[in-house]
């Protein structure tokens, strides 16, 4: 029955052929080729040692006739007929009917364009593939691909390797499979890993087994060409353009902070000179205050000794005592009438002082800059841009620190504007008891000069009583009013170097600020084109991609061989399997086999 069946496909076979062997038989001319492919079979060890190598060659013929290829070939195989294949070192020729012609070469140990290194692990120890057939325990596989440096180059750099594993779900559990594709295939599971071109793979996948085996590990390569439609990048740049514009608002707004610290600082300078000023004179002031107490002192005293000697008999009385008393007064009241004056340049400069720093405060620009739009600077910024992110922070923390100090200003300002009115009341009392003390020495020198002693003796003493009298309240007040200007004086030192102090604060806020606007105009001209710049990037991307200037390039002869269409490779490792599965294997593929296979199985 078998030899009948033989027979049978042998005639069928001759039926089929025949026709093209007469064509090519009857042609001697050249034939016209329009393209050719090559698909590149390898068979690798378990561990990516290259075993086996063969090339299908398919030719698209136009028109019938002779065909010269290329390659260094150890055997030959025509796949399309029963016509000869004739073989001159590297010199391949046949004849070819009209339409697709196959046929294989065989190579010896030509070297693919990739090493592929493969290593297995079973509860963290390397352990070679055969004696890991039948064990349990936890599996490792570490796939590693790189470059072979004996092959041209252009396959590495241009060609995607996809690489599968087909696992049992039966053998295998707790799959840990990174940067892989796990789909269903079946009852299997397929693992699938992409390789980029000139990109070397370091691949791992982790399972638990029972009593292991593996399939054959499936790589193949094809030149990285996809069509990629460009994405509507339209939301994304309108987002970018109002980061941009958001940038831009910020450096003005820093612009305006800028210009408003510059303010700040001078009038805190003017602010710091008067107040040195005013330092200078209430220190002054209290200097003399002791001569002063001291003066009046003595005119208390002389009153007294006076309002006491008049007590007596009249024809007694020594009245050089009023002269003098006449001179102390005017005296006095000369250097209250001093003390006035420096008053008000004190509440002169003061005023000067306080105008400025309130201009200066009230120049500090109400923008409220939100959190979103600060942080908004930082997604924008690179880990790695240490000098724009030190920017940034110095932005938020001058803006929280001028928004901090305009606060404070507006919570202290009536103390501020207390001042002033309170010097000039000070001012007005002191030059009324100038006033008075003038007027005091101007009646007692009067009244000497046309006193009768005889009839106004009795009205010198109630005078002069009333005179000591009123004088010793006003001792008392001036006392007072020296201390609370010792006080002052002490107290407006510490006041004044936390002027001096604020000054070179806001010295230093206005160089701060300065850098910081430098830094954000930066941050703005490098964000100014940020959408234009986005949508570069996705265009190189894609070009990357999409590798339309690639042009083939055969495999097995690049410098002969021409008209290649497309070269592609499919490598597979040997399985790792027990005798009697693999046989099953084999008698499924034999089942699968059709017509053509089996046919031209009859001839090998």
């Amino acid at each position: 029955m078998i030899r009948i069946k033989r027979i049978l496909l042998v005639f069928t076979a001759i039926v089929l052929v025949l026709p093209s062997f007469l064509v090519n038989a009857a042609s001697n001319e050249d034939a016209k080729i329009s393209y050719k492919d090559e698909v590149v079979y390898a068979t690798l060890s378990p561990t990516g040692d290259q075993q086996e190598i063969y090339v299908v060659n398919n030719f698209d013929v136009t028109k019938a006739g002779t065909v010269v290829d290329y390659g260094t070939y150890a055997s030959l195989k025509n796949l399309t007929n029963l016509s000869e294949l004739e073989q001159t070192d590297n010199t391949v020729q046949f004849s070819a009917p009209e339409g697709k012609f196959y046929y294989q070469g065989n190579m010896n140990e030509e070297p693919l364009p990739w090493d592929v290194d493969i290593t297995y692990s079973l509860d963290g120890k390397e352990i070679a593939p055969d004696e890991l057939l039948g064990k349990d325990g936890h599996l490792k596989i570490q796939l590693n691909t790189s470059a072979n440096e004996q092959v041209d180059s252009v396959f590495h750099q241009n060609y995607l390797l996809q690489i599968s594993l087909t696992l049992d779900p039966t053998i295998y559990s707790n799959i840990e499979a990174p940067d892989a594709t796990v789909a269903n295939a079946g009852k299997d599971k397929q693992i699938t890993y992409t390789v980029m071109p000139e990109k070397e793979g370091n691949l791992s996948l982790e399972a638990d087994v029972v009593d292991f085996e593996l399939k054959a590990i499936d790589i193949s390569a094809v030149p990285s060409s996809m069509s990629i439609d460009s994405p509507d990048t339209g939301e994304m740049t309108g987002d970018m353009q109002s980061l941009s514009d958001a940038t831009a608002e910020i450096n003005d707004g820093v612009a305006d902070l800028k210009d408003g610290v510059a303010g700040l600082n001078d009038g805190v300078a003017s602010l710091r000179d008067g107040s040195a000023e005013y330092k200078n004179g209430i220190s002054k002031i209290d200097e003399s205050s002791t001569g002063l107490v001291n003066a009046s002192k003595s005119i208390n005293d002389g009153l007294t000794s006076m309002s006491n000697s008049v007590s007596g008999n009249s024809e007694q009385m020594d009245l050089s005592g009023l002269k003098e008393l006449q001179e102390g007064l005017t005296k006095l009241a000369n250097g209250l009438v001093q003390t006035a004056d420096g008053l008000d340049q004190l509440k002169e400069n003061y005023a000067a002082s306080y105008s400025a720093l309130d201009q200066a405060m009230t120049a500090i620009p109400n923008h409220e800059i939100s959190k979103k739009q600060l942080d908004a600077l930082y997604s924008i910024i690179e880990a790695d841009d240490a000098a724009n992110k030190e920017v940034v922070n110095q932005l938020i923390e001058t803006y929280t620190a001028a928004r901090t100090a305009k606060g404070t200003y507006s919570n202290v300002k009536e103390a501020f504007a207390a001042v002033d009115p309170t010097l000039t009341e000070v001012s007005g009392s002191v030059r009324e008891i100038s006033n008075n003390l003038s007027s005091m020495a101007t009646e007692l020198s009067s009244s000497l000069e046309n006193m009768d002693i005889s009839d106004s003796f009795t009205q010198l003493q109630e005078g002069l009583a009333a005179l000591s009298s009123n004088y010793k309240e006003f001792h008392t007040g001036l006392i007072s009013y020296t201390d609370g200007v010792g006080q002052l004086s002490n107290t407006y030192s510490d006041l004044h170097a936390g002027t001096a102090e604020l000054a070179g604060g806001t010295n230093e806020l206005e160089d701060g600020v300065s850098e910081l606007h430098n830094g954000t105009t930066k941050l703005k001209d490098s964000t100014s084109e940020l959408p234009d710049q986005l949508q570069e990037e996705i265009d190189d991307m894609i070009s990357d991609f999409e590798n339309t200037d690639f042009e083939p390039v055969s495999f097995v002869s690049p410098d002969n061989n021409e008209k290649i269409n497309t070269v592609q490779f499919v490598i597979r490792t040997e399985s790792i399997e027990k005798e009697e599965d693999k046989e099953t294997n084999e008698e499924k593929a034999e089942e699968e086999k059709g017509f053509w296979d089996h046919l031209l199985d009859l001839f090998q």
